[in-house]
């Protein structure tokens, strides 16, 4: 994973944070409306924060992957109740990678999103497992 891409990258788009999560969250439901319905009952501004917020632990753990495992397989578990399903995964991560490069604008190069896009492949897959969890314990 080229940590360099992604640290340089997130910093590009940080200080237009807010910025990025409206055009996520205009994008995706764009992009696939069948997610709309999992964030009827959802105080938007306050999802904008709380994404706001992964993404900047995320990239203060760049360097220690590790240490986020625990916090991203009980942010799974907890979107199985939100309705999010395995398939959605690939779909946010793309359409986030999308707004990242939009609202950077010329200075986005291909490495970045190639950095991104493997980052939350393994992002996406630390959260299905904790999702596979839940409904495991569930199915007991």
């Amino acid at each position: 994973m080229d940590l360099h891409a992604l640290e340089i990258s997130f910093d590009l788009v940080a200080p237009r944070g807010d910025e990025l999560v409206e055009r996520f969250y205009a994008d995706l439901f764009a992009t696939a409306p069948a997610v709309v319905p999992l964030f009827a009952d959802t105080d938007m501004a306050r999802q904008r924060q709380m994404l706001l917020s992964a993404l900047v632990l995320l990239r203060r753990s760049l360097r220690n992957l590790e240490a986020i495992v625990p916090t991203l397989r009980e942010l799974g578990a907890r979107h199985v109740a939100y309705g999010a399903r395995s398939a959605h995964y690939p779909i946010v991560g793309s359409v986030l990678i999308g707004a990242m490069a939009e609202v950077a604008g010329d200075a986005w190069m291909p490495e970045y999103t190639r950095a991104w896009s493997e980052a939350f492949e393994l992002i996406a897959q630390t959260m299905i497992e904790g999702a596979a969890e839940v409904r495991i314990a569930a199915a007991a």
